[in-house]
């Protein structure tokens, strides 16, 4: 099985308006698709590519103008100075869990398998899911199920959790599930355990805390007129992202000059955000909910 499909592949490329002796960045390399296609529309520019998860490492790509980095995208600006990279002409960032990972039952990402609970994507990091449902507290517990995971009956679900914890440690999904059980309904279960599995992988990855770390490094490092394109798979993302390339802040809250004129760092490529085709959709149904936008920098 691949290791993950690069979503809306051509959208990016011409999104990204690569030059080909431009030095660009996939800050999200997973299968190295992505990065592959921008290679191959380089000729002497140069592709520095971040991931933080070891599995990724295996895909690297042997070519003298790619430089792989096995850290978080968070740590941006620190490894362009370490390469002796001040700007760039586009970054890319596809921030969805690979297909890798959801497949792997021994990550623990996916509900689909009654598997050890993880979903850390950086597998040295301390902070793991059985930490999370194990040690938070009803409060913890419920902000994130309520803030990560939209879920209306967040407060009941931590309950339950902790509640069911006072005898059995929760180490799988199995007994996550059995711990939920009570107000798990009978014939929309997984819908339930998507949210769930969100909130807590997101909090497990400090998720919307990394990207807003990125986006405020991103914006540093791009040369004026260099595009920077992001894929979001959730609203949450898709909020802070959408906010961040309309405004240049996270709030959303609108800056104007004397004349009325929004005040941005950045011009909109896409108006709206691009979404994957039908043709698309047949071949990785997993590209559903992702939402591409792509804006130039222009301050």
């Amino acid at each position: 099985m691949e290791y993950h499909v690069p979503i809306m592949l051509n959208e990016c490329l011409e999104g990204l308006n690569i030059k080909p002796n431009g030095i660009y960045i996939d800050a999200t390399f997973g299968g190295g698709g992505h990065s592959q296609a921008i290679l191959n529309q380089l000729d002497k520019g140069k592709l520095i590519a971040f991931d933080q998860d070891a599995d990724a490492m295996e895909n690297r790509i042997n070519d003298e103008r790619f430089i792989f980095v096995h850290h978080n995208f968070k740590y941006l600006k620190n490894f362009l100075k370490y390469h002796g990279i001040q700007q760039v002409d586009g970054i890319l960032a596809d921030l969805g869990v690979s297909s890798h990972h959801f497949d792997e039952k021994e990550r623990g990402f996916s509900y689909r398998f009654d598997s050890k609970l993880d979903m850390r994507m950086n597998t040295q990091s301390e902070l793991s899911a059985i930490e999370v449902l194990n040690n938070y507290d009803l409060n913890e517990l419920t902000r994130i199920f309520k803030e990560f995971g939209e879920l209306s009956n967040a407060y009941k679900i931590a309950g339950l959790i902790v509640n069911y914890r006072k005898n059995n440690k929760i180490t799988t999904t199995g007994q996550l599930f059995e711990a939920i059980k009570e107000i798990t309904p009978a014939n929309n279960e997984y819908k339930l355990y998507s949210k769930l599995f969100q909130a807590i992988r997101m909090e497990v990855n400090k998720e919307l805390e990394v990207l807003q770390l990125f986006l405020n490094q991103a914006i540093n490092v791009l040369k004026i007129g260099g595009r920077l394109a992001v894929i979001t798979f959730h609203s949450l993302e898709d909020r802070l992202v959408k906010n961040f390339f309309k405004t240049g802040n996270f709030s959303g809250e609108v800056e104007k000059d004397f004349y009325g004129n929004i005040l941005s760092p950045f011009k909109m490529i896409t108006k709206k955000p691009l979404e994957a085709s039908a043709d698309e959709l047949k071949k990785n149904s997993r590209a559903a909910s992702a939402k591409l936008r792509i804006v130039e920098k222009i301050l």
